[in-house]
């Protein structure tokens, strides 16, 4: 765990994820716009990494498994040590799992640590922000769910990934709802084809519905961040319920 001072007038994030990919980009973008952000995710040395990207940035690193429920009761009470309340939950630690096996041939561990990690993980977290929020003064804050395009339209072989994403909905929105009377508004973004490392091969090749390999166009991870940065900056009274963000000629419209 490592902590830098905080200003008293900073919001305050939680980012899982945080140590690579859309979890960086979008820590390093609050960071840099002014806000204190715990970082979240399985290993201390990359979130170490993620803070040095912004030196003055005020930020917590705190190694956390998002599937396990002590791991996110250490982290919660951890980010509220050291500053105090949540504004803000980005829930983004996800896994693709075994890419390109079939269904029948999935084993069901792999299936298990897809569902534990993507759902379950969001969940837990999203239940640790919700009791943070509805006790702390003032109350309220603002939960944003990393859903996908999959959590919209499958691709071939990735029936864990893409149930756990269309979970991920029925959270949003039943958050969404249970946290009207709270001051707690939650949403979620949907992301295509952002350029990290779990998307490199896709420009090289991606399997289509119809069976061909073809590469597909990225967009920069940095146009993500400002997308989740616009959501968490929105008064309380105002909620993204829903935004899709991808690379503009992906093959998602019209998908199959």
């Amino acid at each position: 765990m490592n902590a830098k001072q905080t200003s008293p007038q900073s919001k305050i994030a939680v980012v899982t994820g945080a140590g690579s990919g859309i979890g960086r980009a979008v820590a390093v973008e609050l960071l840099r716009a002014g806000w204190s952000v715990a970082l979240a995710g399985r290993r201390p040395e990359t979130l170490e990494e993620t803070a040095t990207l912004v030196p003055e940035g005020v930020s917590l690193a705190v190694r956390t498994d998002v599937s396990q429920p002590g791991d996110v009761t250490g982290l919660f009470a951890a980010t509220i040590e050291r500053f105090g309340r949540v504004d803000l939950l980005f829930n983004n630690a996800g896994t693709f799992g075994p890419g390109g096996v079939p269904v029948e041939e999935l084993p069901y561990e792999a299936w298990r640590h897809v569902v534990d990690t993507n759902l379950n993980g969001a969940f837990l977290c999203a239940q640790a922000a919700y009791r943070q929020m509805k006790e702390q003064d003032p109350q309220g804050g603002r939960i944003i769910n990393n859903g996908s395009i999959s959590a919209h339209t499958p691709r071939p072989h990735s029936v864990a990934y893409t149930a756990t994403k269309h979970a991920l909905t029925g959270l949003t929105k039943s958050l969404s709802l249970d946290g009207r009377p709270y001051r707690i508004a939650v949403g979620q973004i949907d992301i295509g084809n952002a350029a990290t490392d779990m998307t490199q091969r896709m420009q090289t090749g991606a399997l289509q519905a119809d069976g061909e390999v073809r590469p597909e166009p990225v967009m920069d991870v940095a146009d993500v961040a400002r997308t989740v940065r616009h959501m968490a900056e929105l008064p309380l009274e105002a909620n993204v319920q829903f935004a899709t963000v991808l690379a503009t000629t992906m093959p998602y419209v019209g998908r199959g």
